[in-house]
């Protein structure tokens, strides 16, 4: 009887890969028993670049309302495993098409769309978790709003979005009464502490399996080019109970910052790959691979995994290429099919 023939390695789509969570996770991959394949907005995005020409695709945006079937469609004609997203845009569009996905054999690795409508909305947030573990104090700022009821010195900043846009600190109360009252604002308790990172991974079925704290030593462009891990038991709890509230599956980034007496406090939670993954792969923990296999239905570990102390410098690095393989790509947005007559 001839040997049976191998069965083809998983493919496996990371989008974003124009960003720093996208890069890391190629990076990450690379050696694993897959095929990768990249995905993003742009032609010039450098991770596109990192796997074969024939294994690159131009996506529209995440806000485009053609966005997930477009991605759908070609996933079911690259015969696309998994796909693991990595921006903020595309995760409510996939996640409200996960069934769709699923029946055309497609795994996202992606938290369920409750969890992720609580995540990225800052006051659902605070809400889902007050009182549960510690929170700063907050205010929404809506018709209700008293400007002399909430905490100062205090931060404002947007109930939706992510990254330091739209947030500012105000010390008297004076500089709240011009807020618009329209809902979309928060007024939140200035807390003065360290502010720490902590990298969460859970299985499919919600059990948390690993929780890395870093911290961010040097930031460029809102990018950690200098950090470290450490071990704190604070915060490896703070980590592991908000992913339970909020019922996470796969890779969650939980931002904590501690309050007046040093103790942690949760600031928000932003449901994907962070961009400084790569120093988390390094402490022991492999993440991407993890949910990668959970995804595919292997085994994953009942224990706690362990993680080393280490610290991560970042720097640029050069890829060189013909010119054509950039201009291959450009004006080659997904669009639908030609309906065959």
């Amino acid at each position: 009887m001839p040997p049976e023939s191998p069965l083809p390695a998983p493919r496996v789509l990371v989008t974003g890969v124009g960003g720093p969570s996208g890069v890391c996770l190629l990076k990450a991959l690379v050696e694993r028993p897959v095929t990768l394949l990249a995905g993003d907005i742009d032609p010039y995005a450098a991770g596109l670049y990192l796997v074969a020409p024939d294994r690159r695709v131009i996506l529209p945006r995440g806000e485009d309302e053609r966005f997930a079937s477009l991605l759908l469609a070609w996933c079911e004609r690259e015969a696309v495993d998994v796909v693991l997203p990595t921006v903020d845009s595309e995760l409510i569009p996939l996640a409200t098409r996960r069934t769709q996905f699923e029946q055309a054999g497609v795994r996202l690795v992606l938290a369920p769309l409750a969890t992720l409508e609580v995540c990225l909305d800052k006051w659902a947030l605070h809400a889902r978790c007050h009182g549960q573990v510690r929170t700063p104090d907050t205010v929404l700022v809506d018709e209700e709003f008293d400007p002399a009821s909430a905490p100062l010195p205090a931060i404002v900043k947007p109930r939706v979005g992510s990254g330091s846009r739209g947030i500012h600190r105000v010390e008297h109360v004076e500089q709240l009464e011009p807020l618009e009252r329209d809902g979309s604002l928060l007024v939140q308790e200035l807390l003065p502490g360290p502010e720490h990172s902590l990298d969460v991974l859970a299985t499919g079925d919600g059990c948390v399996i690993a929780v890395v704290p870093r911290e961010r030593l040097k930031i460029d462009s809102g990018i950690a080019v200098t950090g470290r891990t450490r071990h704190d038991e604070r915060l490896e709890t703070i980590g592991r109970e908000v992913a339970e509230l909020i019922g996470l599956t796969g890779v969650a980034n939980v931002q904590v910052k501690g309050d007046v007496h040093g103790f942690p406090a949760l600031l928000e939670v932003n449901p994907r790959f962070p961009g400084t993954m790569a120093l988390t792969v390094a402490s022991g923990p492999d993440m991407p691979w993890l949910c990668v296999a959970d995804a595919l239905g292997e085994a994953m570990p009942l224990q706690t995994q362990p993680f080393a102390d280490v610290a991560m410098v970042r720097f640029f690095q050069e890829r060189f290429l013909s010119f054509e393989e950039i201009a291959r790509l450009q004006g080659d947005v997904l669009e639908p099919a030609p309906v065959s007559r």
